[in-house]
């Protein structure tokens, strides 16, 4: 069956029509146009991570920042949670795990830009949403325009700035975004008095974001002066019931910005007064797309590789112009001076969180382990960082015949294109459906005709087709484009589909994939990897690698590998890989579980027996060294290990094993206390 596009549509540019941009010392520029961002006057798609900096500590800041960059992250988003840095009023910490200077320095050093997101309000899973429990106790309404509560947030603007002084754009600083207030939908003049209060206190980055989202029609916001950004998530943890949700239409290709399920434990309905987002004046600009998915104790999602993949394929092919996850390494809460710091039904919010984990499910997990979805988002981010420039400015295109989230039969695809080149975007992927095989498939784009193919399984991909070469064109190439070396182009096989190239001069080529698959044409070279070796492919300081099912990164000069024990990988030499092997000692430790009696009364029962009590059972840990990782066996409600008497890891049981360092158990008298489980919870294991 052939399957075609509607009529492609030149799509307005406005520029400078916003209050928003900056330019750096050395002349660099960076400035917002209606449908894409600009770096230097070219259309640039960044890639933004969430990583909470008070939610690990400063020793592994720049290793796990190097490890962002690897995946292909260019900007590194930070909440400030104001309860961490002043939880008694007028007592302010930036020390240590809460040194956001060092943390931006850090992320300098590997190689990212940085946007803060500094509240006052937050969100985040956060005690009070991040503000402290003496704030709540003034007597005048927050988050809104009253003297009192704004000069309360001035002292905190004012104490950030004093942190992260000579930081910004500005001053050739990697500050280059700031986020007011968070998920405030119906305030735009206290958003607006925000922005104009942090560019007073010297708070001033190109760009000034707030989240776009809220149930129906898109926050309201001051329209100049900020740009809206919107979040997709595979579930809704925070959803009361604790029965299926509907198919999540966000593995459908759809214009749609906002996703009104975000926020809506927290944001209610409202009536219909006119306003309407004018969404034509911004480009498609993401801070929270689901990385992963944190449980709460009433919803425990299980989140699959393709859950996240797909879902940030979707949005690209929409349209989607800057792609920000939330999040994209997990982390640990810490315990304050006077409470815990996560959010709980306790603190008058809808859901009760884990005291410590905010692993999230992420690309990197709370303890920095990698997982699938790393790997394949990573294919992506080579993609947007080698040829964003190109593709910012394509406009989305729809299918002639646009299926629904809820038809498991039909293909799913898209296009961007500029009316003559493009890429051809393919979603064969629904959480928790499946979809139909559809086989004998035929693109036609334009005035190209892309090979017969079958879509066959879980798969989500991208092809090009008109694409420039330095002496001629390909046509379209039934593989998807991962990045480019000089004149060497990097495709990664696509799963059930045999790689093919067709170029304008009417040559073919059915390379096998592999390391071995380079050949020339028009000038260039192209080389097709396996759809496993791409998983493992980076580049790295303009250089390209493939680890042999390890991931790679570069903590300064030296390449690392995020997997403990020896690792081998293959580096491009401009003609063929090159073979590499490093040795690094490594000793897996051992663990032993014993049956105890209750050794200590646990300082945090109350989180083993939330919905009422439950019995428990224990069990003394003991291992041998500190190298690696434990797994620890449960099937339970709620889990903590306690070292020497301290909580040290919690665990909602959602269905995937549970991984704690040795490291952290080695050398202390640990346990390991588990409550029954109920059912009493949406589970999907």
């Amino acid at each position: 069956m052939v399957y075609t596009f509607k009529n492609h549509k030149k799509a307005e540019l406005l520029k400078n029509h916003l209050f928003l941009g900056g330019t750096s010392p050395n002349g660099g520029t960076i400035d917002v146009a209606n449908r894409y961002i600009e770096q230097n006057g070219k259309p640039w798609i960044g890639v933004m991570a969430e990583y909470h900096f008070v939610r690990d500590s400063k020793d592994n800041w720049y290793k796990e920042l190097c490890k962002i960059r690897a995946g292909g992250i260019t900007v590194v988003a930070t909440y400030l949670f104001w309860i961490y840095h002043e939880e008694i009023e007028g007592e302010f910490d930036f020390t240590g795990d809460r040194d956001v200077r060092s943390f931006i320095l850090d992320a300098q050093r590997a190689g990212l830009d940085v946007v803060i997101r500094i509240g006052p309000w937050a969100h985040g899973e956060c005690r009070n949403g991040g503000f402290p429990d003496w704030l709540l106790d003034k007597p005048y309404p927050l988050r809104e325009n009253n003297p009192q509560y704004l000069e309360k947030t001035r002292i905190w603007y004012e104490k950030i700035y004093e942190q992260v002084k000579g930081l910004f754009f500005k001053d050739g600083g990697n500050i280059v975004g700031i986020q007011l207030e968070n998920e405030l939908t119906d305030k735009a003049e206290h958003l607006l008095t925000l922005k104009r209060m942090a560019k007073e206190i010297g708070l001033d980055a190109p760009i000034y974001t707030v989240t776009g989202w809220n149930s129906k029609f898109g926050a309201k916001i001051p329209v100049d002066e900020v740009l809206p950004v919107f979040g997709a998530y595979p579930e809704a943890p925070w959803t009361a019931h604790t029965k299926p949700l509907p198919l999540s239409p966000h593995y459908v290709f759809s214009g749609i910005r906002n996703d009104s399920a975000i926020g809506e434990d927290l944001i209610s309905e409202e009536k219909d007064d006119g306003w309407r987002l004018p969404y034509d004046l911004y480009p498609f600009a993401t801070c929270e797309l689901g990385g992963g998915m944190q449980v709460t104790h009433h919803r425990r999602p299980f989140i699959k590789p393709m859950d996240i993949y797909a879902l940030s394929l979707v949005k690209l092919g929409s349209g989607n112009n800057l792609i920000g996850y939330y999040m994209y390494h997990g982390g640990i809460n810490k315990i304050g001076k006077l409470s815990t710091l996560n959010e709980s039904k306790a603190t008058g919010y809808p859901n009760d969180y884990t005291i410590l984990s905010y692993d999230f499910q992420s690309p990197i997990s709370e303890y920095g382990e990698t997982r699938e979805h790393y790997r394949l988002l990573n294919m992506l981010h080579m993609f947007v960082n080698d040829f964003g420039d190109i593709l910012a400015p394509m406009e989305k295109v729809s299918p002639v015949a646009k299926p629904t989230f809820d038809d498991l039969h039909s293909l799913r695809y898209a296009m961007r294109t500029d009316g003559t080149s493009g890429f051809v975007f393919v979603n064969h992927y629904q959480r928790l459906a499946k979809l139909d095989d559809i086989d004998d498939v035929v693109i036609q784009a334009g005035d190209v005709t892309f090979p017969k193919i079958n879509v066959r399984g879980d798969v989500s991909f991208i092809m090009p087709f008109n694409m420039p070469l330095p002496d001629g064109t390909l046509e379209c190439a039934a593989a998807q484009l991962l990045c480019k070396s000089g004149d060497t182009y990097f495709f990664a096989e696509i799963e059930n589909i045999s790689p093919s190239y067709k170029f304008a001069d009417g040559k073919e080529f059915t390379p096998e994939a592999g390391f071995n698959s380079a050949f020339s044409h028009n000038g260039a070279q192209f080389v097709t990897l396996s759809a496993e070796q791409a998983k493992y492919a980076r580049k790295l300081s303009d250089e390209v690698y493939v680890g042999d099912r390890c991931d790679l990164y570069m903590c300064g000069d030296k390449i690392c590998s995020v997997q403990d024990g020896d690792f081998s990988y293959m580096k491009w030499n401009g003609s063929g890989f090159d073979a590499y092997c490093k040795k690094q000692d490594f000793k897996q430790a051992s663990v032993v579980f014993e049956p105890t009696d209750e050794p200590f009364v646990p300082p945090y029962e109350e989180e083993l027996h939330i919905g009422g009590k439950r019995g428990l059972t224990w069990k003394k840990i003991t291992v041998d060294g500190d190298g690696g990782f434990i797994e620890i066996p449960y099937k339970c409600d709620a889990a903590q290990i306690y070292a020497d008497g301290e909580l040290i890891a919690d665990e909602f049981y959602y269905g995937a094993a549970w991984r704690v360092p040795a490291k952290l158990l080695f050398g202390h008298e640990c346990y390991l206390v588990m409550s029954e489980m109920r059912d009493d919870f949406y589970k999907e294991f």
